[in-house]
């Protein structure tokens, strides 16, 4: 098995880094004062946003390269692992921003921190800032430093979180703009969704698979199901899994009108396991059972 190098205090992070620790559960981190370091896995226990100024491959995420450009961001939660181990170094660059879990417990963030789901998107997600966005970011991130510089008093923590609260809010915004500005990226996802479904209902997959959940469909597409459902919801307004109800009572709608099949049949070719799960959506959706819209 790989080693991989784990990160689970704030303090072990700077240390890897020359960097002094202000506070025991957040840091700013200037990744140019490390030295340079053998390609390696990094796991941190703790949330990790990078921001690479400058063109660098040196980071993986599972099987893929990272390959942005100056002004990118990139989210991970507690637990994730990014690198790999490898032959060769390199010079770190740009500015990471860690905070431990225990920092925002029992905070507005803390309650709402999982609204934030770009911090399980995938390495093709990230979040790619214009100069005058990097700006906000820089100016999120001085604001954090000057507090971490501050003498401890009262005010410091809610400060300290608010400041990062704030910036949160400016990655979400920015992100909701992403989905609109880099359409070469996201192009035809839900042209390809609809060809996704299409095919699937083709096939043999509703049988040996069941119904088609968002996971897979996100899988299938190349994307993390975060990211892909909010695409989706912004999109077309619907969330994924609404999206994916409509698309079954679509297609059951079309089979409901073949007499030789019960409704028991069409509910197992559609992929349901039992025939009760797809009365109870079908009404639910349209209004009235399945043998009242074939009775109509």
């Amino acid at each position: 098995m790989e080693e991989t190098v784990n990160f689970a205090k704030i303090s072990e992070y700077n240390a890897f880094n020359n960097q002094e620790t202000l506070h025991p559960l957040i840091s700013v981190v200037h990744l140019d004062k490390a030295e340079p370091r053998q390609l390696r896995r990094l796991r941190y226990e703790f949330y990790t946003i990078f921001l690479k100024q400058i063109h660098c491959g040196d980071l993986r995420y599972g099987l893929n390269n990272y390959d942005y450009e100056e002004g990118t961001l990139i989210f991970l939660a507690p637990g994730q692992v990014i690198g790999e181990n490898k032959e060769g170094y390199y010079q770190p660059q740009g500015i990471a921003l860690v905070f431990h879990p225990d920092l925002i417990h029992g905070t507005n963030l803390g309650k709402k921190i999982n609204d934030y789901t770009f911090f399980s998107y995938a390495v093709n997600e990230a979040l790619h800032l214009s100069e005058q966005e990097r700006k906000i970011i820089m100016d999120c991130f001085a604001k954090i430093e000057y507090e971490l510089q501050h003498a401890i008093d009262k005010h410091s923590k809610r400060l300290i979180v608010s400041n990062i609260e704030l910036f949160l809010n400016y990655c979400e915004r920015f992100y909701d703009r992403q989905f609109i500005t880099r359409d070469h990226a996201n192009k035809g996802i839900l042209e390809k969704f609809e060809e996704l479904l299409n095919g699937y209902y083709a096939s043999e997959k509703p049988y040996s698979i069941g119904l088609p959940s968002v996971a897979y469909c996100a899988d299938e597409l190349h994307l993390s199901s975060n990211y892909f459902g909010d695409l989706i919801k912004k999109e077309t307004g619907k969330s994924a899994q609404e999206y994916l109800q409509n698309k079954i009572i679509e297609v059951a709608k079309d089979k409901i009108f073949d007499y030789n099949k019960t409704v028991s049949e069409i509910a197992y070719e559609l992929g349901f396991k039992y025939p009760q799960h797809f009365n109870r959506l079908f009404k639910k959706r349209v209004g009235v059972t399945p043998n009242e819209y074939r009775s109509q």
